[in-house]
């Protein structure tokens, strides 16, 4: 990360990047439960069925969670510069990784209140960057 321009990432490059993450996300659920297909005999999933949305979830976390831990971003982070690093200015561990993943779903099922606390947050963090440990930069060469 030597020779790089840091920043702290403000509140809309994470939304922006958030934004580009959701259009990737939805097509990889997409193509996640097109691979699913075969094995449920090609029939509709029912609205609500758990296993299917702990299979979502699993999607999920894996996109998001191995994308940190193996280059500290995502697709969508990528495009705005945007790094996830811990404390010791490294990419984020599993545990890390996986805290942060579990508190920001937490964070938007409260409405999105574990983002906003970014606003207000003397470092530009979220919820889920202070309790993971974690925190997004921007970098530029």
């Amino acid at each position: 990360m030597e020779n790089n321009i840091q920043a702290p990432c403000f509140f809309m490059r994470r939304m922006a990047a958030m934004f580009y993450d959701s259009l990737l996300l939805s097509v990889v659920l997409f193509v996640a439960t097109l691979a699913l297909m075969p094995f449920i005999g090609g029939e509709a999933i029912e609205s609500g069925n758990m296993a299917y949305n702990l299979f979502l979830i699993i999607v999920s976390y894996l996109y998001f969670c191995w994308h940190w831990v193996t280059g500290g971003q995502t697709l969508g982070m990528r495009s705005w510069h945007i790094f996830v690093v811990n404390e010791s200015e490294n990419h984020p561990h599993w545990k890390q990784a996986s805290l942060r993943f579990f508190s920001a779903l937490l964070s938007l099922m409260l409405f999105g209140l574990g983002f906003i606390w970014a606003l207000f947050d003397k470092n530009k963090l979220a919820l889920h960057d202070r309790l993971s440990k974690t925190k997004l930069i921007v970098k530029k060469d």
